[in-house]
């Protein structure tokens, strides 16, 4: 029996990993419901290895990689790629993306209004990340939980996990040296006069933004990373900076309906990289920042290894122990 506390994007996709080599799982959250109080219900849901490797470890463009194919298995995965636009005057920011970046291709005015026809005579380059894609998190959450449950996995909501448990996924409740939290503001957009069909990303030297495309003309946009444990709601200097940066992307979004603001506060290690780390006798998961639903499946993968071990492979064992 292997038993989980933490029933939010870690917790769940470790025990998918553990169902699937045929152990027992059982499953404890502290939330009446999936997916209430988990950083990843702020999460855009963008699965970007290449465009991450701007500013992260080529750890996370290797892991990042196969969460796509994962992901596709449990819901919806739109694959249109990541279009990185822009304004003329940040030019020099879109050179240093590029040079920063792999598996794109540049795009001039044409081929991005082909891409987008909406954005037709508002940017004269950008990159197309061909490869890459988005989810909806707050339905991956809930297809990914009925998915481990229909692999026999028992999970107890609004249950707090026994005193010991095998693995521990409950992120930055978890009593680990060195953890710290990093905040990320979202609001949830209403425009049904917009049309856009695959993630854009903004750049600017100040306040970069992404725009992910949502069911029936709803939009995420976000988002700021602020080294900060405050829990309260967005503030208004970042919802400013977001809505500013939203409408030079695309003017239509300047009628658009918000419906909804938030802030999470995603889990990091000092190395902004995820790991596995023993700690008296339970093994912890955590520190995936802000590459969840990208990095979470490899991570879970590597967890179920230590703990049902289905290779040898030194590069499945955790980088530190505590």
């Amino acid at each position: 029996m292997i038993t989980i506390a933490g029933a939010g994007l870690a917790g769940l996709a470790a025990a998918h990993e553990l169902a699937r080599r045929g152990a027992e799982v059982t499953l404890y959250e502290r939330s009446a419901h999936i997916g209430d109080k988990s950083a990843s219900r702020y999460a855009g849901g963008m699965l970007a290895p290449w465009c991450e490797g701007e500013s992260a470890e080529e750890e996370v463009i290797t892991l990042g990689s196969r969460a796509l194919d994962w992901w596709a298995q449990i819901t919806p995965v739109v694959r249109r790629g990541t279009l990185v636009l822009a304004p003329a005057r940040d030019r020099a920011e879109l050179t240093r993306f590029a040079r920063r970046t792999r598996a794109h291709v540049a795009v001039d005015e044409t081929q991005i209004a082909a891409l987008e026809p909406e954005l037709a005579g508002r940017f004269r380059a950008g990159l197309h990340f061909t490869e890459e894609g988005h989810l909806d998190p707050r339905r991956a959450i809930r297809d990914l939980a009925a998915r481990v449950q229909e692999m026999g996995v028992t999970l107890h909501c609004g249950t707090p996990a026994p005193s010991r448990v095998t693995l521990d996924c409950t992120g930055m409740a978890a009593p680990l040296p060195g953890l710290r939290p990093v905040r990320g503001e979202m609001a949830i957009l209403h425009a049904p006069g917009v049309e856009i069909s695959r993630t854009l990303r903004l750049l600017h030297p100040r306040s970069p933004i992404y725009l992910v495309p949502r069911a029936d003309h709803h939009f995420m946009l976000g988002a700021t990373m602020v080294e900060s444990s405050a829990s309260g709601p967005p503030t208004l200097r970042a919802l400013s900076e977001l809505m500013n940066a939203a409408y030079t992307l695309h003017p239509g979004l300047a009628e658009a309906a918000v419906v909804e603001i938030g802030a999470g506060l995603r889990p990091a290690f000092a190395d902004n990289l995820p790991d596995l780390i023993w700690q008296d006798g339970t093994l912890y998961l955590n520190g995936l920042y802000r590459h969840g639903f990208l990095l979470a499946p490899a991570m879970a993968a590597r967890a179920a290894d230590i703990l049902i071990p289905e290779t040898s492979d030194a590069d499945h064992r955790e980088r530190r122990s505590a």
